[in-house]
């Protein structure tokens, strides 16, 4: 499996556990899911808003690099750029909800869009603070896939403290399994 492919799977997992993680929320009241409960971004709706602000600045970067596939990107081009990354788009759980659904379907979109040949290219960009980086476009699309992971992780564990279960995880539950006949070599 070469590296596009393993983004296009990257990009199932995310939408996948994210209509998980906020379908689970649903259960919440709306001052359950606001209610500062010490996270870094507050509650469960700063985090969850978080997320999408990290994705939509990324995304934004993206759409500037041709290599990037960024024509698969020009309806995240043209959305207002975020200013802050603790800042809330969306107050209300449905909206925010609505918007993840919308970001999460282009995410798919563009990983299909990408080439094997865009990852080595250098993405130069600058940071929320302004700070320029240059830096290996590849790993720095891993980065985007595991930040929203290690978020996903915080929002699972306050899910957790509320009594509500969202269920497994695990990424293996994405990779398909190998047709019997392989090298014998299985291992759990």
């Amino acid at each position: 499996m070469g590296r596009q492919q393993q983004y296009v799977l990257m990009g199932r997992y995310n939408r996948d556990m994210n209509q998980r993680l906020y379908a689970a929320a649903q259960s919440l009241s709306e001052a359950q899911l606001a209610s500062n409960v010490g996270a870094f971004f507050q509650s469960i709706l700063g985090t969850l808003n978080h997320l999408l602000v990290a994705d939509i600045m990324w995304l934004q970067r993206f759409a500037q690099r041709p290599f990037a596939a960024a024509s698969a990107l020009t309806g995240i081009a043209a959305m207002a750029a975020p200013s802050a990354l603790n800042e809330v788009l969306h107050e209300e759980f449905d909206a925010l909800f609505g918007a993840r659904r919308l970001i999460d379907a282009q995410i798919c979109r563009w990983t299909e869009a990408l080439t094997e040949d865009s990852f080595d290219h250098p993405l130069d960009y600058k940071n929320s603070k302004g700070h320029d980086f240059s830096k290996p476009f590849g790993l720095v699309l891993q980065h985007f896939f595991n930040h929203q992971t290690h978020h996903r992780g915080q929002v699972t564990t306050l899910l957790s403290q509320q009594g509500v279960d969202v269920g497994v995880t695990d990424l293996l539950l994405w990779i398909d399994e190998l047709p019997n006949g392989d090298d014998g070599a299985r291992s759990k």
